[in-house]
């Protein structure tokens, strides 16, 4: 624990959390304008519109709240009791943090391969690659909440 840390540990959780909201809104929506981007076909007008549409959210939305939560989230803990370092669930979690971070980072690759008019994977494939980050929040989400181990 870093004592002067301790009296902004509710700010460092408040704001960690509203950076995983804005985060997870990301990785839930890029995915789909992947399927809608993929079924307008290349070079087309709407093709051009979820170019844009994809690089705002990626760049002006999903990257800012992947770093907050990467700064808040290690400032939470290190507010935290040490206890909670040491549990089992928040290894577990950790490990699926840093899955979402590497889906982020394929997000990342796969929307400049749209970008580029270069995308070799169909519509269905984006439909399916969506339902990852859902899984990993409710994961997530059972393992902070319910700490079974």
């Amino acid at each position: 624990m870093i004592d002067w840390l301790m009296p902004a540990y509710l700010w460092l959780k408040a704001l960690h959390i509203v950076a995983v909201v804005a985060w997870m809104a990301g990785l839930l929506y890029l995915p789909r304008l992947f399927v809608y981007h993929v079924e307008a076909g290349p070079g087309t007008p709407q093709s051009e519109t979820f170019k844009i549409m994809e690089r705002r959210l990626f760049r002006g939305i999903m990257n800012p709240a992947l770093i907050a939560v990467w700064i808040f989230g290690p400032l939470t803990l290190l507010a935290m009791p040490e206890a909670t370092a040491q549990a089992g669930w928040f290894h577990m979690k950790f490990m699926l943090v840093l899955l979402l971070t590497g889906y982020h980072h394929l997000l990342g690759r796969w929307r400049k391969a749209l970008e580029q008019d270069r995308n070799t994977r169909p519509a269905r494939f984006f439909r399916l690659i969506n339902e990852v980050p859902a899984v990993l929040l409710v994961l997530i989400v059972l393992l902070v909440v319910l700490k079974p181990f």
